[in-house]
């Protein structure tokens, strides 16, 4: 498991190789963020961005997609995986969110955790995302990221999640979920990772074993 020091060498190097780095889920609003991150579930982000292009152009609101009704809800998010579950899911937290939260998304996790569809790496991300708070959702590629490397190994996600909390520093809270989503998607990848062009190689704990192989 790395060290303190290798923790904050690590982040040093994805915050200069990526000041500002967010989801590349397309949303202008909490509610849209919301949607998207239901949708995203066993689906490509870009999947993802072209039902959403569509179907925010027409409805963005919990009213305005409570209105369309299942059918055409449906219609625009078809191409999506289990889009049958994710549209009931859609169209419940909706009604939630307007009987419940006057329409407005919660910054609660346990409000968040309520709603059909969220479970805590959906909440993890809104949090994260749209209210800026340093949470961190482990999907499979931060939880290959997180045990490959050695910055915070861990059999299941929560494990790892735990971990994380309390190995990043905390300058780097607020955007470590972004850096080490990127990095496991474009660097780190599962079958041929690039250890060859990765920036922080000579701080992980694979890329040493395959070095010493």
């Amino acid at each position: 498991m790395m060290n303190a020091q290798q923790c904050q060498l690590l982040f040093t190097r994805l915050q200069a190789q990526n000041p500002k780095p967010t989801t590349e889920l397309n949303y202008l609003s909490p509610f849209e963020l919301l949607i998207a991150v239901i949708l995203s579930a066993q689906a490509t982000d870009k999947s993802v961005n072209q039902a959403t292009a569509r179907l925010f152009a027409v409805a963005n609101t919990p009213q305005a997609i409570l209105e369309l009704g299942e059918s055409d809800l449906k219609s625009f998010i078809k191409s999506i995986g289990l889009f049958n579950n994710k549209a009931r899911y859609i169209l419940e937290t909706c009604r939630i969110l307007l009987t419940d939260y006057q329409g407005e998304v919660p910054n609660r996790r346990e409000d968040l955790e309520k709603l059909p569809g969220v479970g805590r790496k959906t909440a993890n991300v809104i949090l994260n995302t749209a209210f800026h708070q340093p949470t961190i959702a482990v999907d499979t590629h931060i939880f290959r990221v997180a045990n490959r490397t050695g910055l915070a190994p861990g059999k299941t996600v929560l494990e790892v999640e735990k971990q994380l909390l309390t190995v990043v520093p905390s300058r780097y809270q607020q955007h470590a979920h972004h850096w080490l989503i990127l990095h496991g998607r474009y660097v780190c990848v599962a079958r041929k990772p690039h250890c060859t062009t990765c920036c922080i190689a000579d701080l992980c704990e694979y890329s040493r074993t395959q070095e010493g192989d």
